[in-house]
């Protein structure tokens, strides 16, 4: 379907049905709570619980965390339909093809809200804070007068931060007691940001080519502050700032991870890449699991992560530790 002028949704949008409404909450994005797996896994490592008593929290856990997240994108997709319309994906959505009632969003969207915290409620009282948490910055990156999603940036940094949450959200489902590792959050936070700034590079490239700039910042004003140049920069430097944190938590709780570091950076590098390709699916994360290189350096680096996990290296403690090399005096 060709894109829609906005002045004309109302009058062309025919009422949208049921299925639009399940659209709207994307269970096809729910695919992006793998990032809630690396939580669970560090918890459990560190704090460890025999698996027979993690296995309804862990369900509860997931369903939870789709709950409040198709929340969000129900907010958003009601919020975001005329600026959709000039983005020549999003233009597809049923937010803009078709006359959503907002009664019905109003009441879906406390649904699933409601769903999600009652059962968050059930695992912990830190789950549901965060789970609480995710939902607050939904409102925050959709809803005026705050919106950061329209500020260069802080549209970047406010996003990313589903990142950490989803991780604290993982982290909870095993341990409610106590709060991640900082250097782990502001790892995965900086990660994230990596990924959005990559995403906000690849739809720069794809709309201003296809169309112009104008078009570009109809969709989302953040663009107008925007160059490609300063895309790339910003995602080169969350990178670096994500790397450092990772490089923390890794020498602090396992050293023997900072032999990983390399896959990461491939990964890193991997995801810039794809991002650069026209019609990048950067674009649409929750498509990502298509790509074979991507997927190939994601396993590599599990399974990594998992020979370090059971194999102790000792040598490495002395990376931790101050070390210089004397050289003979030149009297000697």
């Amino acid at each position: 379907m060709s894109e829609l002028d906005p002045t004309t949704l109302e009058a062309a949008r025919p009422r949208a049905t049921w299925r639009d409404y399940v659209a709207v909450a994307r269970p096809d994005h729910w695919i992006k709570h793998i990032f809630i797996v690396p939580g669970v896994v560090v918890a459990e490592l560190l704090h460890p619980k025999p698996f027979g008593e993690l296995l309804v929290p862990l369900l509860l856990g997931f369903a939870s965390a789709a709950a409040v997240a198709s929340a969000n994108y129900v907010l958003n997709e009601w919020l975001d339909a005329r600026s959709d319309a000039h983005h020549p994906v999003k233009s597809e959505r049923p937010g803009v093809r078709k006359r959503l009632s907002g009664l019905v969003v109003a009441l879906e969207y406390l649904a699933l809200a409601a769903v999600g915290l009652a059962l968050a409620i059930r695992i912990s009282a830190l789950f549901a804070a965060t789970a609480a948490l995710f939902l607050i910055l939904g409102w925050i990156y959709n809803v005026r007068p705050v919106r950061t999603k329209d500020r260069a940036y802080l549209d970047v940094l406010t996003e990313s931060l589903n990142n950490p949450v989803r991780l604290a959200l993982g982290w909870a489902i095993v341990d409610g007691a106590r709060l991640p590792p900082s250097s782990l959050l502001l790892a995965y936070w900086m990660g994230g940001a990596f990924l959005m700034a990559v995403k906000r590079l690849a739809e720069y490239r794809s709309v201003v080519v296809a169309r112009d700039k104008h078009t570009l910042v109809l969709y989302r004003r953040a663009f107008q502050s925007y160059t490609e140049s300063s895309l790339l920069l910003s995602s080169f430097s969350y990178a670096q700032l994500a790397a450092f944190f990772l490089a923390v938590f890794l020498v602090k709780y396992r050293i023997e991870y900072v032999l990983s570091l390399p896959l990461f950076a491939a990964l890193f590098a991997v995801y810039l890449w794809l991002g650069l390709r026209p019609g990048s699916t950067a674009q649409t994360p929750e498509k990502l699991f298509r790509e074979p290189v991507l997927v190939a350096v994601v396993v590599l680096l599990v399974g990594a992560m998992l020979v370090l996990t059971w194999v102790d290296l000792p040598f490495l403690e002395h990376l931790s530790d101050p070390h210089y090399i004397l050289l003979p005096s030149a009297g000697d």
